[in-house]
């Protein structure tokens, strides 16, 4: 964190044989919006014909040494912040069944395709102590990678931490990815839940996301600074104060 990209090459696998390239067109152009809003360039890629589509891009940057965010920096007595709601791979799931219509899809690929970078200037502009973005792990897995790095443990306040409208919806009706209940599974022995056993809240907690958004550690002061910053402005992502970080216990996160 804290620094800028300059060069993506892309990652394709597609279904050539399957699927109108017409969509393969779409999605690479999607890419190159994204890098171009980035502020970096595309400098070429590799593709190879896949059962399933797959698209992803590696990026080079650079930051400044004295500008490095790591997940290893939160410290006992800061907030954490969540900069996006989480639930992309229970509507994906959803969607995928079709079970959804078209503005639920719009929602999801609003929270997919906004860049993290508005919440690092926010972040790099007030001070930061830790950070990590939260993807496939899901928010607990990456909680868990925040607490063992900085030698402390979490209190997550489960109420506070934002969500995308449905999710807990057909969470409740088993509409679940495989992925969550993976990461439930691995992680579950580090955490003290006071939720009931796989209530939907604590599904989507663990369910496993796509471009989701920062979890930043920092003085209650900047964390409040920061958040103002993003409801101030054009940011059009809910963000929350979703716990704090405490002295290390046997347990590293307290579901409350």
């Amino acid at each position: 964190m804290g620094g800028r990209p300059l060069l993506a090459m892309n990652i394709v696998g597609f279904p050539i044989k399957e699927m109108d390239n017409s969509i393969l067109k779409q999605i690479l152009a999607g890419g190159i919006n994204k890098i171009e809003e980035a502020g970096a360039l595309l400098v070429g890629g590799h593709s190879i014909e896949d059962p399933e589509v797959k698209y992803g891009l590696a990026v080079t940057g650079i930051v400044h040494p004295d500008r490095v965010m790591l997940n290893s920096g939160a410290r006992t007595g800061d907030k954490l912040l969540l900069t996006k709601p989480v639930g992309t791979g229970i509507l994906s799931t959803a969607i995928k069944g079709g079970l959804v219509g078209e503005d639920v899809e719009k929602m999801i690929t609003l929270c997919m395709v906004t860049l993290n970078r508005t919440s690092c200037e926010a972040m790099t502009a007030v001070g930061g102590h830790g950070c990590t973005d939260i993807t496939g792990f899901g928010l607990i897995g990456h909680l868990y990678e925040m607490a063992c790095a900085s030698s402390v443990s979490i209190r997550l306040f489960s109420a506070d931490v934002p969500l995308l409208p449905g999710v807990l919806d057909f969470a409740a009706i088993g509409i679940i990815p495989e992925g969550a209940h993976k990461n439930r599974q691995f992680y579950a022995k580090f955490v003290k839940n006071s939720l009931a056993e796989m209530a939907p809240l604590e599904m989507a907690l663990y369910d496993p996301q796509t471009s989701g958004g920062l979890l930043i550690s920092a003085s209650a002061k900047n964390v409040d600074e920061i958040a103002a910053r993003l409801n101030q402005g054009d940011y059009p992502l809910d963000c929350a104060v979703i716990g704090e970080v405490i002295e290390e216990r046997e347990d590293k996160i307290f579901i409350e």
